[in-house]
C-alpha cells in the first residue's frame, strides 16, 4: 500500500511539474508587437488559417497581414483567377481565403454546387484553362468529385492533361503521376481507356526521342496495369513471370525491346500499383 501511494505521490508530482513548465512557456512568450514586424510575420506565418484567426484576437493588425493571408491563398490554392483583382482597390486576401474555403467545401460536398460557387463569386473564371489551371494547383480538391467532374467536363480534362509533364520520366512512373492527379475509374470502362489514350499522346509529345508511338503505348499503358492488379491482387495465385510479361508485350506492342519490357516488370514489382483504383 504504501509502495502505491508513493507511484502515486511521483505521478502527481511530475504532473504539476509539467502543467508548471506550460504554464511558464506561456508567461515568457515575447508581445509579438514589441518584436520587429518582419521577425513577428514569421513566427506568425507558421500557423494555420484558424490560429491566425485566434491570433488575431490578441495582435490583430499582425494576424491580420495581407502578406500572410496571401500565403495561405497560395500555399492551398496555388491558382485561381481571383488572383488576377489582388491589386484592385478593396480586394482582401484574408476574405479571399474564407471565400475559397467556402467553395472548396462545396465542391467536395457537391461537385456541380462547387464548381457554380466558384464561378458566381468570381473565383475561378468559367473556362477549361482557367479551371484546370486551378485544379493543377491544389491539393484541398477531393479526388472522388474532381473525378467526377473531369468525366463530365472533358474540355477540362484536355487541358489538364496538357498541364503534365512528362518529359525523361520512365512509363510506368509518368503513368503513376498521371493517375495521381487524374484518377481512374473504379471499372475498366471506355472512360479509362480515353484516359490512357491521352496519356499516350502526352506522354509521346514529351519524350519524342523515345521513338514510341501512341498505339505502343498505349497497349503497354494497359498491360502495365493489369500486370499490377495481378501483382497486387491476393486473390490471384498464379502471378505472371517476368518471361510471360516480356513475351506478351512484345507481341502486343512494336518498338518495345525485351530490356525495356523488363524494365517495367521490375519497376510494377518493386513500387506497386500503376492505378489503385481501377
Amino acid at each position: 500500500m504504501g509502495q502505491l501511494l508513493h507511484k502515486l505521490t511521483e505521478v502527481d508530482n511530475r504532473e504539476q511539474k509539467r502543467r508548471g513548465s506550460k504554464l511558464k512557456a506561456l508567461a515568457t512568450f515575447p508581445d509579438l508587437d514589441l518584436l520587429p514586424p518582419e521577425l513577428s510575420l514569421t513566427v506568425l506565418s507558421n500557423l494555420n488559417a484558424t490560429d491566425l484567426c485566434l491570433a488575431a484576437c490578441v495582435w490583430q493588425s499582425l494576424a491580420n497581414d495581407e502578406i500572410l493571408w496571401q500565403g495561405l491563398c497560395r500555399s492551398n490554392w496555388g491558382y485561381v483567377t481571383a488572383y488576377k483583382r489582388s491589386h484592385s482597390q478593396g480586394f482582401s486576401f484574408r476574405r479571399l481565403y474564407l471565400q475559397l474555403d467556402e467553395a472548396t467545401l462545396t465542391f467536395n460536398a457537391d461537385y456541380s454546387m462547387g464548381i457554380d460557387y466558384f464561378v458566381k463569386h468570381n473565383l475561378v473564371e468559367d473556362c477549361a484553362d482557367e479551371i484546370a489551371k486551378f485544379f493543377h494547383t491544389t491539393h484541398r480538391i477531393h479526388w472522388v468529385n474532381k473525378r467526377e467532374f473531369l468525366k463530365n467536363r472533358r474540355d477540362v480534362l484536355d487541358k489538364l492533361v496538357l498541364l503534365q509533364n512528362f518529359e525523361n520520366q520512365f512509363l510506368p512512373n509518368a503513368l503513376r503521376q498521371f493517375f495521381g492527379e487524374i484518377h481512374a475509374p473504379n471499372d475498366r470502362s471506355a472512360y479509362l481507356s480515353d484516359l490512357v489514350e491521352k496519356f499516350s499522346e502526352r506522354f509521346c509529345a514529351c519524350n519524342p526521342h523515345l521513338g514510341l508511338s501512341k498505339e505502343s503505348v498505349f497497349v503497354v499503358c494497359f498491360s502495365l496495369i493489369l500486370l499490377s492488379v495481378d501483382l497486387g491482387s491476393p486473390n490471384v495465385k498464379n502471378k505472371m513471370s517476368k518471361r510471360e510479361f516480356i513475351r506478351n508485350t512484345r507481341r502486343a506492342a512494336d518498338g518495345i525491346s525485351d530490356d525495356f519490357a523488363g524494365h517495367l516488370y521490375d519497376n510494377i514489382y518493386l513500387i506497386g500499383h500503376i492505378a489503385p483504383e481501377v
